[in-house]
């Protein structure tokens, strides 16, 4: 019988026994990884390995964690990013999030959680359907494979967070997404902090479709979100 090809992981960690820890866990689990110490050594085995998701620490030397993942973001928008971080603040949250992050898992972690969070990320990639990549929305145009949103023929990019949320609401015109629904989907989890964050895209999303007056995204208090075109 033909072996299961490994699922390759670029792991950027300068904590060299929390790196060998996560390694073994990971290698364990039929994933093949790939360690960094730093974010500078990490972008050049991002380029050599192509892997399938990149799970980075933040606060690493030579070239911290956000600044690899914004270069990585520059060529490639999908593949799937977590960060590890001992920060709790949520404006440092929300700006991995800003930056491209999928997830991220607070410090200390249990090894099963990191798991988990992983192989629910490399799924979720894999199964992302064909259609429907492309929503008009009054006069503005998203595009979900570039993660882009268009107006009056210009263009701007989306954080992965802010094309995710707004895919979500543009699939269902007019119609409540519960913020569970927003939450699972676009990071996998529903807890407080990913619902502090949400509220802060939810906002950044008004200002960047405020061009077009007609369009509104309701907040429907205790439920969820509502988009529609007046």
């Amino acid at each position: 019988m033909k072996k299961q090809a490994k699922t390759k992981v670029l792991l950027v960690e300068d904590e060299s026994t929390l790196s060998m820890i996560i390694k073994d866990t990971l290698d364990g689990e039929n994933f093949e990884t790939i360690t960094a110490r730093n974010g500078r050594e990490g972008l050049d085995l991002f380029y050599q390995h192509n892997p399938a998701i990149v799970i980075a620490d933040v606060m690493m030397p030579v070239l911290d964690g956000f600044s690899m993942v914004q270069e990585i973001r520059h060529k490639e928008k999908t593949v799937p990013i977590l960060f590890l971080t001992a920060r709790t603040s949520i404006d440092d949250l929300v700006k991995g999030f800003n930056i491209g992050a999928n997830d991220y898992l607070k410090k200390p972690f249990k090894m099963m959680e990191l798991i988990v969070r992983v192989k629910a990320l490399t799924n979720r990639i894999a199964t992302i359907p064909d259609e429907n990549l492309t929503y008009n929305i009054g006069n503005f145009k998203l595009n979900c494979q570039s993660q882009t949103l268009s107006f009056n023929g210009s263009t701007e990019e989306l954080s992965y967070m802010e094309c995710g949320i707004l895919r979500q609401l543009a699939a269902n015109i007019d119609n409540v997404v519960e913020i569970n629904c927003i939450l699972n989907d676009v990071w996998d989890n529903d807890n407080y902090y990913n619902r502090n964050s949400l509220h802060v895209f939810i906002h950044k999303l008004r200002k960047k479709l405020s061009r077009d007056s007609r369009i509104k995204i309701l907040n429907i208090r205790g439920v969820g979100y509502k988009l529609i075109i007046v």
